[in-house]
């Protein structure tokens, strides 16, 4: 019995139901965020580096100085400016390495240097937990800045529970977060980068106005060396919290065009310049003078050391609102799109607006019910810095690297 050949009815249908394929890759590739747009220039990326990494970490600066020490202190906060620059340019070189492909997204990168499976089970639950917890950190760190803008500008009114600003501060996300893709944001992106220095300079001016405490301790506050080991340890936490931006650094590069005379490569690196030198203006006046005038009596939010002039504080707070506003939407974005693709691709959803609606909401509104249960900021940030962004920032970004054999050093 012999078997029938193909004819060219069979071969006809395989070409239109590839066509087809491809034609619905392409338009999905057009809905996700990610893929969506790929028209940004080269200060995109700097303002949108400087979003995602200049936020609430900044603050807590001077406090992990207090824990770590002078010594140890500033030589950590020198390394990891240092670290994470050298492994961000690593990080865009890869983006790229493939001709003819980009790696789009983190966990896209992940797959190419430890296999299909092991690149999602190392790079996806380190990714998700880090852009998470960075929006729930932002939550609280939002409503706790609207908090004490009311409560300088208004002392005598009656005091309103933290719980409260923070549904405030979420009401902003629940119409952000529907702009569809990086591009979209960029203006609010512009903003909060422009806030970041303004409140950080902000932060060590008072400082200084203040002046050094009369009563002044560079000591280690724990007692026992139990706690000092814990407090230390805490402190490397708020160091890695705030130095966190390796997470979206391939979907922000992702938006710039690119073509085999003129890569994406050369735009994004310069963009991440000028963003780290933002960085460094921002980081180090904030820490080491903070750390100067209040010693270890610093709160783990500099800010609320100072109460005078009230104006100014007031001003740095709102400032603090606009940016974590944009860094919020900076790291929400990833995940809207992770959320979106196993929707649209494993699971069939057609791509829509409705469909978007419901999952942003619901993203918008989990992280805010989070924030609300568990509104500690200086814990959150020791936690999630030591637990979630280190392994992300020092460890697994430097294994992607040197698992790739095409980076020249």
């Amino acid at each position: 019995m012999g078997t029938q050949a193909p004819t060219n009815e069979d071969y006809a249908g395989r070409n239109n139901s590839s066509e087809e394929n491809l034609e619905r890759q392409k338009a999905i590739d057009e809905w996700l965020p990610i893929t969506s747009s790929r028209n940004a220039k080269w200060w995109y990326s700097a303002f949108h580096n400087v979003t995602a990494m200049v936020g609430a970490g900044v603050l807590s600066l001077p406090y992990a100085l207090s824990q770590l020490g002078w010594g140890p202190g500033v030589a950590i906060l020198v390394l990891s400016w240092i670290i994470t620059l050298f492994t961000l340019w690593q990080m865009v070189e890869m983006h790229e390495i493939v001709p003819g492909k980009r790696f789009d997204r983190y966990h896209e990168l992940g797959q190419y240097a430890f296999g299909e499976k092991l690149g999602l089970y190392v790079v996806v639950p380190q990714q998700l937990l880090v852009e998470v917890s960075v929006c729930i950190v932002y939550m609280v760190t939002g409503g706790q800045s609207l908090k004490k803008f009311h409560d300088t500008v208004c002392s005598t009114c009656k005091q309103i529970k933290l719980t409260y600003f923070i549904m405030i501060f979420s009401s902003v996300h629940f119409v952000l977060s529907h702009l569809p893709n990086f591009n979209a944001i960029s203006g609010v992106s512009v903003a909060a980068a422009v806030m970041s220095l303004s409140y950080s300079t902000i932060a060590w001016g008072a400082s200084v106005n203040k002046g050094v405490q009369p009563d002044v301790e560079y000591g280690y506050k724990a007692k026992t060396g139990v706690g000092t080991m814990f407090n230390f340890f805490s402190g490397l936490g708020d160091i890695a919290f705030a130095y966190a931006g390796h997470n979206v650094v391939l979907e922000i590069q992702a938006t710039i065009p690119s073509t085999p005379d003129k890569p994406s490569k050369g735009p994004m690196l310069k963009g991440v310049f000028v963003a780290y030198i933002i960085v460094a203006l921002c980081y180090f006046p904030v820490a080491l003078i903070g750390y100067w005038m209040f010693g270890n009596a610093v709160e783990d939010n500099v800010l609320i050391s100072l109460e005078k002039p009230a104006w100014l504080i007031a001003m740095a707070n709102i400032f603090v609102v606009i940016h974590v506003i944009g860094s919020y939407q900076i790291y929400a974005i990833p995940v809207f799109d992770m959320i979106e693709t196993v929707l649209v691709k494993k699971l069939n959803f057609s791509p829509s607006k409705t469909l978007r609606f419901i999952v942003r909401n619901f993203y918008v509104a989990f992280t805010m019910f989070v924030a609300i249960t568990f509104p500690f900021f200086g814990g959150l940030l020791g936690f999630f810095g030591g637990f979630a962004f280190a392994p992300t920032t020092y460890f697994v970004s430097r294994n992607l690297t040197s698992c790739n054999p095409f980076i020249v050093y």
